[in-house]
C-alpha cells in the first residue's frame, strides 16, 4: 500500500455543503472514489483523482521551482472533518483551482526536471525512496504529473474547488 495524494473535484455548492457538513463530503467523496470512479464531467474528466506515491516527488519538485501555490499539502483543512487516512482533508477554492491550473498548464513536464541531478534527487529523501532508482521515481512522478494537469485545467473551466488528501 502505502500514502496515496488523492483529489476530488467539488462544486462550490458542494464544497459549501462540505464546510458545514464534514462528515457528508467524505461519504459523498468515498462514493465517487470507489462507485463513481468512471463518471467524468463536461470537461471528460473524471470527479477524483490519486497520483500514487509520486506526491512527494511533485511536492518536491514543485518546491524546487517555486510553484505559485502548494497542490500537494496546501489549502485550507475542511473544518470539523476527521482524519481521512494520513490527516484530515484539505481544499483548494475554485480560484486557488484556477491559479493552479494556469500555472500547470504552462508548465511542461520536462520543466519540472530541467537541470535536476540524480544526486539532488536522493539527497530530497523522497518517499517512497528506492536506493538506485531516483531517476525512475522521477520518470514515474512525471506520468502522474502530465494525468495532474487536465484534472486541474478541467477543474478550472468548470469552476470547480477540489478536496486533496493523504490515505
Amino acid at each position: 500500500m502505502g500514502m496515496i495524494e488523492n483529489y476530488a473535484r467539488l462544486t462550490p455548492a458542494e464544497l459549501d455543503r462540505a464546510v458545514r457538513e464534514p462528515d457528508w463530503v467524505q461519504k459523498f467523496v468515498f462514493d465517487q472514489m470507489y462507485t463513481g470512479s468512471e463518471e467524468t464531467t463536461g470537461a471528460g474528466q473524471p470527479r477524483c483523482l490519486d497520483i500514487d506515491k509520486a506526491w512527494d516527488t511533485l511536492d518536491f519538485l514543485f518546491r524546487r521551482i517555486e510553484f505559485p501555490l502548494d497542490i500537494v499539502h496546501g489549502g485550507q483543512p475542511i473544518p470539523g472533518a476527521g482524519d481521512w487516512g494520513y490527516g484530515p482533508p484539505r481544499h483548494l477554492t475554485p480560484d486557488q483551482v484556477r491559479t493552479a491550473a494556469a500555472a500547470l498548464t504552462a508548465l511542461p513536464a520536462a520543466a519540472l526536471t530541467k537541470g535536476l541531478t540524480e544526486t539532488e534527487v536522493e539527497e530530497g529523501v523522497l518517499y517512497p525512496s528506492v536506493e538506485g532508482q531516483a531517476l525512475e521515481m522521477l520518470e514515474y512522478a512525471t506520468q502522474h504529473y502530465e494525468a495532474l494537469v487536465p484534472f486541474f485545467q478541467a477543474a478550472a473551466s468548470e469552476g470547480d474547488a477540489m478536496a486533496l488528501w493523504l490515505s
